[in-house]
């Protein structure tokens, strides 16, 4: 609601115009009177005011002295000069210092009336733009959050991208990678530690987590941090040129880097332990360039950790230290990595041939003598794959199985050769039938999440967005899907259901029209009562009367 201020040193002046116009059916909530300029800016230093009428002739400093003040601190606010004297001059310097409006006393009540109403339509159009461009704002980091997660996800899963369009998206995206350059993943799993939250709650810790090491790790890294497919953090880390051997100590560069990241790794730890109360353990994989040796790389960390979580060791681990050997994988495990790739076939739905190119890896398996580290591998490659095809279709991996895709749930999987490969076949059969075979039941799922998100969140971070993100679908792909199945646009969708809940509150509620407001997610009174008038033909405060 709006707030004004009258200043006049004739305090008869402030009082007639504020008894005798009806100021609430303008939409102004409070009225203030000061008696001289001093008084004025005392108000607007205690009260957020949005307009504020003065005279001009006034004792120690006038109308023109106080608006200039006005306009150096509250620039956003109104001013409209009231002066008993027609000066040129007067209006001359109310027009530089861009007061809103020069009336001549005695003012009549609907000239006042007049200005006062254009300077409230001036402010909601402020309001208004200011809304919207903070939503831009909010839509902006949305989309690029979600589309450097799919980015990140492409590629460890093993999706192949050129150099020129990963460099073109790391600078849309905003992210500080390059392509072709010297990278390492740090995975840090937090199941474990924060154990007794909920999937929301560990989502903060790593958000936070992921922004604790930005902060550390600037001066010396660039950083790229999203969760990762198999349940963890994965944070990205490129060297910048300002980290150089250190003569004093007689390290090379490789040493010094490595020196470095300790130090660094080691303050996230007890960072993270100090500020979220949680010790973590990390994996740092070996450098490799980016983005080519990424997808490997972080098949590599995942088995490191979960050979960690096997032996209870905990902490820091640098994977260069346990694999002495690059070319560690043997040839039958080689063959899920060469074109077409395992994903490439799920993709184009070439069920069959993706079928036989799992089953001709483990008869070749069979041939040769392989370690479960082995077996460890073709299950990362395998999930890899079903977890990219999933996500790609918004599918949640808990809806197909909801314990075959974690091995420290059930370690069995990778027991014997035959127990994975029966595993293989089942998820790949699961995954068919749920992706393909019943397309119309995935859609009207989608619908249904989307529903109760919409049901159960009315706040003011409740968009199209928002909603996108929860179900790991892009915003227009989302809206595609329900314009389809519905009819409605979903937006048009999220605010009918928001009006529903405005009629709903004003009927049977005492809230005021602006507590509704808030309630609903709206920052503006006034916009919501334009929304509200636009959907039911009257303004809410019209609908409550009658």
């Amino acid at each position: 609601m709006i707030e004004l201020l009258l200043v006049d040193d004739e305090s008869y002046v402030t009082e007639s115009i504020a008894q005798t116009i009806k100021w609430n059916e303008m939409g102004v909530s409070q009225v203030y009177q000061a008696s001289s300029a001093a008084e004025a800016l005392e108000l607007l230093e205690e009260q957020s005011i949005d307009i504020v009428i003065t005279d001009i002739r006034m004792p120690e400093m006038d109308g023109l002295q106080l608006i200039e003040t006005i306009s150096s601190r509250w620039a956003d606010t109104r001013c409209i000069l009231l002066t008993g004297h027609s000066d040129f001059q007067y209006a001359k310097k109310a027009i530089q210092l861009q007061a809103f409006d020069y009336l001549l006393k005695p003012v009549d009540d609907d000239e006042l009336i007049a200005s006062v109403s254009n300077a409230i339509e001036s402010l909601q159009d402020e309001w208004e733009q200011v809304e919207r461009y903070q939503k831009l704002l909010y839509d902006r980091k949305s989309d690029l959050t979600v589309l450097r997660a799919n980015l990140m996800y492409d590629l460890l899963l093993g999706r192949t991208l050129s150099s020129k369009i990963i460099r073109d998206k790391c600078k849309q995206y905003e992210i500080p990678l390059q392509g072709d350059e010297p990278a390492l993943i740090m995975l840090i799993p937090l199941a474990k530690t924060f154990a007794e939250m909920d999937h929301l709650s560990i989502s903060l810790m790593e958000y936070a987590i992921g922004n604790i090491a930005e902060e550390l790790f600037s001066d010396h890294f660039h950083i790229w941090h999203c969760k990762a497919p198999h349940d963890c953090l994965i944070i990205m880390v490129a060297q910048k040129d300002t980290l150089r051997p250190s003569s004093n100590r007689g390290l090379d560069k490789e040493s010094e880097r490595r020196v470095k990241l300790t130090e660094l790794v080691q303050t996230l730890q007890r960072s993270v332990s100090n500020y979220l109360k949680g010790d973590i353990s990390i994996v740092l994989t070996e450098w490799f360039e980016f983005p080519i040796g990424i997808s490997t790389a972080y098949r590599k960390g995942l088995s490191a950790i979960f050979m960690a979580e096997a032996r209870g060791s905990h902490g820091l681990l640098f994977l260069e230290d346990i694999f002495q050997s690059k070319d560690s994988v043997n040839k039958s495990i080689e063959m899920l990595y060469k074109p077409p790739t395992l994903i490439h076939l799920l993709e184009s739905k070439q069920w069959d041939a993706a079928q036989n190119k799992i089953d001709s890896v483990f008869q070749d398996m069979e041939q040769v003598c392989f370690m479960r580290e082995h077996l460890y591998e073709v299950f990362l490659s395998v999930t890899n794959a079903f977890l990219y095809i999933a996500h790609k279709h918004g599918v949640f991996m808990h809806q197909i199985d909801h314990s075959g895709f974690d091995l420290f749930i059930d370690q069995r999987i990778i027991h014997s050769l035959d127990t994975l490969r029966n595993w293989s076949t089942e998820m790949m059969g699961k995954l068919k039938k749920e992706l393909y075979t019943n397309d119309e039941y995935t859609n009207s799922y989608i619908i249904k999440q989307v529903h109760e998100l919409v049901a159960n969140d009315m706040g003011q971070d409740t968009s199209v967005k928002m909603i996108a993100d929860k179900v790991f679908l892009h915003p227009v792909y989302l809206s595609k899907i329900y314009k389809s199945e519905t009819g409605e646009s979903l937006s048009d969708y999220m605010i009918r259901k928001r009006m529903e809940r405005a009629l709903y509150l004003l009927k049977n509620s005492n809230m005021k029209i602006y507590e509704i407001t808030s309630e609903l997610g709206y920052q503006n009174p006034q916009y919501f009562s334009k929304m509200f008038k636009k959907h039911y033909g009257v303004t809410p405060h019209e609908y409550r009367e009658h």
